[in-house]
């Protein structure tokens, strides 16, 4: 059996941790501290390597992220840093790394696009890991409930579980 991650990259996002038939094992809120001027909060690296080495995962998935034309320098920098975090620690770990663009993994899980429709995705969680429903128990948790999706298209496109 091999384990697999799916990541959602954001400061509210998640890493999960998969069997490469699909099973949902475990989810962990991405870390994060407060760093840099004004105390702005930031993906701790040595926390997301040290989930990610824990994991022994041998393949990854994550959601391909970049600025939008609504975020402030401020902001798109921040994004930017946490995506740096996360390839730099994939490829120190020597996991392999898909990035995978909204539209596709929302397509694989039959989530229509749009900030509307985020919840949507704990509800699909919900019904396809119901013994997990209590990680996707609050409205905070779409994040989570992201992540584990986000793997499950990345396993569908590798020819695996979907």
């Amino acid at each position: 059996m091999k384990l697999v991650l799916g990541i959602d990259p954001g400061l509210d996002g998640a890493v999960a941790i998969l069997t490469d038939a699909g099973e949902l094992l475990e989810i962990h809120d991405m870390p994060t501290l407060e760093d840099g001027a004004k105390g702005r909060r930031a993906v701790n690296p040595a926390l997301f390597a040290s989930i990610v080495y824990g994991s022994q995962a041998t393949i990854a998935f994550c959601e391909l992220v970049g600025p939008r034309p609504t975020d402030g320098v401020t902001g798109a920098f921040g994004f930017g840093r946490s995506r740096g975090i996360i390839e730099g620690c994939m490829a120190a770990v020597g996991v392999p790394l898909t990035l995978i663009a909204p539209p596709i993994w929302k397509r694989a899980s039959n989530i229509l696009p749009g900030k509307e429709n985020k919840d949507s995705a704990r509800s699909v969680a919900i019904s396809r890991w119901p013994s997990k429903a209590g990680f996707f128990a609050r409205k905070c948790d779409c994040d989570r409930a992201e992540a584990a999706l986000i793997a499950v298209a990345g396993l569908a496109r590798k020819g695996g579980a979907g």
